[in-house]
């Protein structure tokens, strides 16, 4: 009795601690069904707009001083995934991103925030294009809050910005989504 009252006060304080569940979703890609073709990249085959998706999160927990976002694709056939978007330093009191938000260059990102170099080559969104014939690849989008600002080379790679990333985060909401090609494509 004893324990399952001490476990139900310390599910309830994490409840007020986090403000709510932290979670993250997309008007424009929903969980776990298909991405659509306007988010394919432009170039390595693939004809898409190479536009990011518009992005919404809620319930950070307390003490966020900034977010950031991935887009990390964990099928791609590299040995190491691909990483399609790596956004850091968002303001705290920014709880969305908007279309096309990922633009090279980062004129459409909130003031503060900035891109990190991604396995395309460059610090903006680099849409989905997985091998024509693979089975639907799997896209993680991942927005995190952070407990500081985060500061990384302007050469940074992805998965440097992942390691302070990680060593700042205080939470962490994603949804996954997939996205083929067919043979031929």
């Amino acid at each position: 009795m004893k324990h399952t009252l001490l476990a139900s006060a310390l599910v309830g304080a994490a409840s007020l601690a986090h403000g709510g569940e932290f979670a993250l979703h997309s008007p424009d890609i929903k969980a776990n069904a298909p991405i659509p073709q306007s988010f394919e990249f432009d170039g390595f085959g693939c004809n898409g707009r190479n536009m990011s998706p518009a992005l919404k999160w809620s319930g950070a927990p307390k003490g966020t001083k900034a977010f950031a976002v991935t887009v990390y694709d964990p099928d791609a056939p590299t040995g190491s995934g691909w990483w399609h978007w790596v956004v850091i330093n968002i303001p705290a009191d920014v709880h969305e991103l908007a279309p096309n938000a990922g633009a090279l260059g980062g004129a459409n990102l909130p003031k503060g925030a900035s891109q990190v170099r991604i396995d395309y080559g460059m610090a903006a969104w680099g849409g989905v294009c997985p091998p024509p014939g693979d089975a639907p690849h799997r896209y993680i989008f991942t927005v995190y809050a952070l407990k500081d600002k985060i500061e990384v080379p302007a050469d940074a790679t992805a998965a440097l910005a992942g390691f302070m990333i990680h060593a700042n985060s205080l939470g962490k909401a994603s949804f996954t989504a997939k996205y083929g090609r067919p043979k031929g494509a």
